[in-house]
């Protein structure tokens, strides 16, 4: 499993560095600014559309702005898929729109499906495209809560085959927490849980690293100590295993 880890360049180049370095990163098109120094250092990065920050902020998103972005990154030996534009919350017409609108070859290119949208669309995702990426949305906005695995374990049942394989290459959006991505056959999943939880040096006790950069390193190594599930079991299909202990909002440290 890839385990790409959300950077926004927050804290300069003497945090980012001994934090990224090796790794694999997620660079979102809304903060783009540590993408330079990010892909002379990392193993790989993959480009997040930005669609989720400019929903969540309010503001209009910029089409074009991203396409001349991938343009100017696509071709970087670092650099693996990017997120095709999609609409949050948005109807099924909407998001397949922008996927016929995207002009840039499938390889390179993973669509979302989100966790509100049919499972009929998930269908045709998986007959196009050979890697599809997973985003919480409407009732199932928050991964890792009861409702969102109830969904999840649907979601499944077409994602894998008999044998519980993955019938493509899935990436997990806001998935890279151990609790999640261990039960699930991901190719990858992403998250800022590092970089963020970094900042607060009371989550590390008594004896906290010394800089934001090294704590984010302890829990970035702490995370990759872990890997996805090799398929999707039939002892996890079962809600039993959805308990108060079991579904908490975050994976920190």
């Amino acid at each position: 499993m890839i385990h790409y880890h959300g950077i926004s360049g927050a804290g300069g180049a003497n945090q980012v560095v001994p934090f990224v370095k090796g790794r694999h990163c997620f660079v979102s098109f809304a903060m783009p600014r540590a993408l330079p120094m990010i892909a002379s250092i990392c193993s790989s990065f993959a480009l997040d559309n930005g669609a989720f920050t400019a929903w969540k902020n309010g503001v209009p998103f910029e089409w074009d702005g991203l396409i001349e972005f991938v343009k100017d990154w696509m071709s970087h030996p670092a650099f693996d898929f990017v997120v095709i534009p999609d609409v949050i919350d948005g109807s099924e017409k909407e998001n397949d729109e922008l996927i016929e609108r995207w002009d840039f070859p499938d390889f390179m290119s993973v669509p979302v499906f989100h966790f509100h949208e049919s499972l009929s669309r998930l269908e045709s995702l998986i007959e196009r495209f050979s890697y599809i990426a997973f985003g919480s949305s409407g009732d199932f906005a928050t991964p890792n809560s009861k409702e969102w695995w109830v969904r999840m374990n649907e979601i499944m049942e077409v994602a894998t085959d008999k044998e519980g394989k993955a019938r493509a290459r899935f990436h997990g959006l806001r998935m890279l927490d151990p609790r999640i991505f261990s039960r699930i056959p991901l190719r990858s999943a992403d998250s800022t849980n590092a970089e963020r939880n970094g900042l607060f040096v009371e989550r590390f006790g008594i004896y906290p690293s010394p800089t934001r950069g090294q704590r984010s390193v302890v829990i970035a190594d702490r995370v990759e100590s872990h890997q996805s599930s090799a398929g999707w079991y039939d002892e996890e299909k079962s809600t039993d295993i959805f308990t108060p202990s079991f579904c908490q909002e975050e994976f920190t440290f």
